[in-house]
C-alpha cells in the first residue's frame, strides 16, 4: 500500500473530522448537555490528528519500500481512528453506554498504529539518510 492510498485515507477522515466537528459546533451544541458534546469533540479531533499521521505517513512512504510496519501502522491508524471516534458519535447521539466500552478498542487500535510507526520508522532508518 503506497503513499497515495495513505493521503487519500489521511484526506477522507480529516474531512469526516471537519464535517464531524463542524456539525457538533453548529447542529449539536443546543442538542446535547455538556458531557455528551464533549464526547463528539473528541472523536472530531482524534479523527483530525490521525488523519494528520495519515498524511504524513503518504510523505514519508517511497514506491516500492514494501515496508510492511508501516503500512499496518496505518492500518491500525485508520481503523481505530473510525472505531474510536464512531463509538463516541454514538455513545454522543443515543447517551447508551454500551458504546463507551467500544471506543477502548479503538484507543487500543490507535496506539497498536504508533508502536507500528515507532517499529517502521526505527527498521526504515538504517535505509534513509
Amino acid at each position: 500500500m503506497g503513499a497515495r492510498l495513505w493521503w487519500s485515507v489521511g484526506a477522507l477522515l480529516g474531512g469526516a473530522g471537519v464535517a464531524m466537528g463542524a456539525f457538533g459546533a453548529h447542529a449539536l451544541r443546543a442538542r446535547l448537555d455538556a458531557e455528551r458534546l464533549a464526547w463528539w469533540e473528541t472523536g472530531a479531533r482524534y479523527l483530525l490528528v490521525h488523519a494528520l499521521a495519515l498524511l504524513a505517513l503518504g510523505a514519508w512512504r517511497r514506491p516500492g519500500d514494501g515496508s510492511r510496519w508501516a503500512t499496518a501502522a496505518g492500518l491500525a491508524w485508520a481503523l481505530g481512528a473510525l472505531i474510536f471516534a464512531g463509538s463516541l458519535a454514538a455513545l454522543a447521539l443515543t447517551g447508551r453506554r454500551i458504546w463507551g466500552a467500544v471506543t477502548p478498542l479503538g484507543g487500543t487500535t490507535l496506539l497498536i498504529g504508533w508502536a507500528l510507526a515507532l517499529a517502521a520508522g526505527w527498521r526504515g532508518s538504517r535505509d534513509r539518510p
